[in-house]
């Protein structure tokens, strides 16, 4: 069975975190915890315990067997595994992972009900627009056309367009169909360059970048905390950021704690200054109480701050320009239907 591309939801990974971590903790040895999981799962998930129970029967690790589905459990999330069960903390780590876990989907839970107002905005704008254009326009139409009045050019453009829909809907429709399906294909499949794409536009770019530190943060404080070098560390976070700029702190830093520095010190002396100063600071301040890992939760904390904050002002920002941009296209639509109108009356006036 091809284990490389088999995922679950991020509800089912973190329950299978959670209940492994309890279950362990309550001191059930974890063959028969495996088991007695696998019993009460479903679909992938039922296959992946059932897998891991036959890996660890023929004596596997856990983090050995996880490795095999790494569309599901991240380098982190194994480096963390693998340097616990060496030093007999499974039980701490996967409590770690479990909290880890939840704080990312919370996380992403902003975001997603942050962008949902928007979203929803365009979406019903865009359903009027069809609306009008298969119904409204094609009447109206027909009502020029057998008073042969003189059109302007943006009714010409509504009514071609109306009259495309209607005559080539099912291709149209097909090609619309095979655009969304091409767009999730490629979501999924290259989710990181999406996020890059979003990350240049002016008004999310500071944002993407918040949320990269926070993920940078997090990352790195989870790491450390389960006693993995800071060189192995950094570079397993540099695969969690998409910022460039941010991968490039990234790599400086690493190159001068190599060199016998600190992690301050690589942020410090980077020259696209891509790391706020007060990130800087507190993990000066880490460094010096023998406490980084603590530092860099600190950091991740404040910067879930930062990213909820400017979350808030950015769909502020944004509502008042979607509204502006629909109200455009409205006066658009009013004035193509309105112009004709006007212009008849006039004649008939004249005439």
């Amino acid at each position: 069975m091809k284990t490389e591309k088999m995922t679950i939801s991020n509800n089912d990974k973190l329950a299978l975190i959670s209940n492994l971590s309890t279950m362990l903790t309550a001191g059930i040895p974890i063959l028969e915890t495996v088991k007695s999981l696998s019993e009460e799962s479903k679909d992938n998930l039922k296959k992946v315990l059932e897998l891991v129970h036959d890996d660890l029967i023929q004596g596997k690790n856990l983090s050995q067997s996880f490795a095999r589905f790494p569309k599901i459990f991240s380098k982190i999330n194994l480096n963390i595994l693998k340097s616990s069960e060496e030093s007999g903390t499974l039980e701490t780590a996967l409590k770690d992972l479990r909290d880890n876990i939840r704080r990312d989907m919370e996380f992403t839970d902003k975001i997603k009900a942050a962008l949902l107002y928007p979203i929803i905005l365009l979406v019903i704008f865009a359903a009027m627009f069809l609306l009008v254009l298969l119904f409204v326009i094609p009447r109206i139409a027909t009502i020029f056309s057998n008073l042969k009045v003189v059109l302007p050019l943006p009714t010409k453009i509504m009514i071609f367009t109306s009259t495309a829909l209607r005559t080539h809907s099912l291709p149209i429709l097909a090609v619309l169909l095979l655009l969304v399906l091409l767009l999730v294909y490629l979501y999924r499949t290259k989710k990181k360059s999406f996020y890059s794409l979003f990350s240049r536009l002016p008004v999310l770019s500071n944002l993407f970048k918040e949320i990269d530190l926070s993920r940078f943060s997090r990352s790195l404080a989870l790491l450390l905390s389960s006693n993995i070098t800071i060189i192995n560390a950094l570079e397993l976070v540099q695969d969690v950021v998409v910022n460039s700029d941010i991968k490039k702190a990234i790599a400086d830093s690493k190159r001068i704690i190599a060199s016998g520095g600190k992690l301050s010190e690589g942020l410090k002396t980077t020259k696209n200054k891509s790391i706020p100063g007060i990130i800087v600071k507190i993990i000066e301040s880490g460094e010096k109480t023998g406490s980084l890992d603590k530092a860099m939760q600190d950091v991740s904390d404040y910067m879930d701050y930062n990213v909820t904050n400017d979350l808030k002002t950015t769909t502020t920002l944004l509502e008042p320009v979607i509204l502006v941009v629909v109200g455009l296209f409205l006066g658009v639509m009013m004035i193509s239907i309105i112009a004709p109108i006007y212009n008849l009356i006039s004649q008939i006036n004249n005439g």
